[in-house]
């Protein structure tokens, strides 16, 4: 593939370029691979490319075309070309393109599309953002029960549709019964009533549900596609697995950043996300934690005159404050991942934190073991200050792992994100915490402080 893309473009750049003979490169290529190649066109060349692309593939590799280039492409087509494009895209498709485009744009293609398709789109445009109805296709294939095979086939053949693998089994209602495989429907004998063959132990969900619900159930149920229902209970649409993929890596990312601080704003690449962007993405966390760390500078303060008594105890501080945050985040991101994946929920959180206490207890009885065995042989030797930078390390170990569990667990029982109460969050709670016991439990056992 990648020996065929630098063929394509090394075309490109030939003057004059050689129609023929890069339209039969570009369509020797699979249609999402086409799609790739548009990142690396300058606008003329974008424009002049597309036009090239035959009517029926047309469509096609404009759904897999990042929506900068899409922009471009429309801006240049005639309203009637453009709302021809997005006629022909799958409803899905037209929806995330509809929304990635700027108003001027939107007017033009909607302007050109029939009444009955521009109200579906403004329909799916209405469903809350990161909900399953705002993904979801309206094309799909539903039968009634009194069908036979012989007229489902015969429908099949008549109408556009996405995932064909599965067909659904309505009532004269539109009210969901079942579904039937087209497995299923080939093996059947072709006076069969569909009724007879459906599988009524269905899959669905609802089109207010929030796509992570989605996504939970393509993953239980091994699924290919997914059928969405109204609060009526009328199937108005399905998700199909090459959806579901994207949406995954959606969640997986927004996780990801928040995790790391980062606030989440759009989908950009990252070498195609401005400077100034990245930076906005990135100092609203670092401010929020430069302030809160105010404690940590206010906790030293106000054991400035321990320190000066002793100042051996100032060398072990960030061994302890990066030993909890360290054991803070080893547990913070398992609990969440394994809330992702369904393995626990809230109700599991006195079992979850049973177990993080008995880790924590193991790990922080190693670790003072270890770091008594350094101090003595290679700090100063001093007995009662090893003891208590022993026992500091094991508070803050069993604090650490405590915070990871309840913090994220919590903030799931309160609809929070459960990623927000990650490693910046309890890595700056945790400094706060680990120095005011450090300096509190020297002062309860060494002399003098």
């Amino acid at each position: 593939m990648k020996d065929s893309r630098e063929k394509i473009l090394a075309l490109i750049r030939e003057t004059p370029i050689p129609l023929i003979a890069l339209r039969d490169s570009i369509l020797a290529m699979n249609i999402i691979d086409i799609g790739d190649i548009f990142d690396d066109l300058e606008k003329e060349q974008t424009i002049q490319v597309f036009r090239m692309l035959p009517k029926d593939i047309a469509a096609n590799v404009f759904a897999h075309i990042n929506p900068d280039k899409q922009q471009i492409i429309v801006e240049a087509l005639t309203a009637a070309e453009a709302g021809s494009i997005v006629s022909d895209l799958f409803m899905d498709d037209a929806v995330d393109f509809i929304e990635e485009m700027p108003a001027n744009v939107v007017t033009k293609v909607l302007s050109n599309v029939t009444p009955e398709r521009r109200a579906t789109i403004n329909q799916l445009l209405q469903y809350p953002e990161d909900s399953i109805g705002s993904i979801m296709t309206t094309e799909f294939m539903a039968f009634g029960e009194d069908l036979t095979v012989l007229e489902a086939f015969d429908q099949m053949r008549k109408t556009r549709v996405h995932g064909l693998h599965t067909c659904y089994v309505v009532r004269r209602d539109k009210m969901l019964i079942g579904y039937i495989s087209l497995k299923t429907l080939l093996l059947a004998k072709q006076h069969q009533r569909l009724g007879d063959l459906t599988r009524r132990q269905v899959i669905f969900a609802g089109t207010q549900d929030d796509q992570e619900v989605a996504a939970a159930l393509f993953r239980k149920y091994d699924l290919l596609s997914l059928p969405i229902v109204d609060s009526e209970n009328r199937l108005v649409g399905i998700i199909t697995v090459d959806d579901m993929v994207e949406i995954v890596e959606e969640e997986a990312t927004e996780d990801f950043e928040k995790m790391a601080g980062i606030m989440p704003m759009d989908d950009d690449p990252y070498l195609k996300t401005g400077v100034f962007k990245q930076s906005l993405q990135r100092i609203g966390w670092l401010l929020i934690l430069m302030f809160a760390a105010i404690f940590a500078e206010m906790v030293l303060e106000n054991f400035e005159d321990a320190m000066a008594i002793l100042p051996a105890l100032i060398p072990f501080i960030p061994m302890l404050m990066d030993t909890g945050g360290n054991a803070g985040v080893q547990t913070s991101s398992l609990i969440i991942r394994s809330m992702a994946l369904d393995e626990i929920s809230s109700k599991d959180l006195f079992k979850a934190w049973w177990k993080e206490i008995r880790v924590a207890l193991l790990c922080g009885v190693g670790l003072s073991i270890a770091n008594a065995i350094r101090v003595m042989i290679f700090g100063p030797r001093n007995a009662l200050l090893t003891l208590v930078i022993s026992i500091t390390l094991l508070a803050v170990v069993f604090l650490a792992k405590t915070m990871g569990c309840l913090l994220p667990m919590a903030a799931k029982k309160f609809k929070i994100d459960p990623a927000v109460m990650a490693a910046p969050i309890i890595k700056t709670l945790l400094d706060v915490v680990s120095l005011f016991m450090y300096f509190s439990i020297a002062r309860l056992i060494l002399p003098g402080l």
